[in-house]
């Protein structure tokens, strides 16, 4: 019998994969969509209302967690280029999240304060006024 050819006229080199390979391939494609949610969730929710902090820093926890888990998967199972890449970016994302998420809960109640005042300002006078009374309510250190 004639070997299947591709429409450029090679002979197809397939690679048959075992069952476990293929199992293993598709819950690795799970754990990366569910850390990118994870990890895309957290950033969103942050961006939302400084009230929402403890949600962010549920999903950036669960993007870490995935995201270490995920990594050493990739490594240690040899899987594709996109995934470690796409980990080891979302783990970058997540660390600044952490950092992000630490400074709002140092600084929760005036930041609170300035989201409140900013929500109510119609002109860009009103949101400087805001810009102000926030940065005279943070410490002179960070001034």
């Amino acid at each position: 019998m004639n070997s299947p050819q591709d429409p450029g006229g090679s002979p197809r080199q397939q690679n048959p994969r075992s069952e476990a390979a293929k199992a293993s391939l598709l819950r690795t494609h799970i754990l990366f969509r569910a850390f990118i949610v994870a990890v895309l969730g957290a950033f969103f929710v942050f961006q939302l209302d400084v009230n929402y902090l403890w949600l962010a820093a549920i999903l950036t926890a669960a993007g870490v967690a995935l995201g270490v888990t995920l990594l050493v998967r990739a490594i240690r199972l040899k899987e594709s280029r996109l995934v470690l890449f796409g980990t080891i970016s979302g783990l970058v994302v997540s660390a600044v999240m952490v950092l992000m998420i630490l400074a709002s809960t140092a600084f929760f109640t005036q930041i609170r304060d300035y989201q409140q005042c900013s929500r109510h300002a119609l002109t860009e006078q009103a949101s400087s006024a805001c810009r102000t009374q926030l940065e005279r309510s943070l410490p002179a250190q960070l001034r």
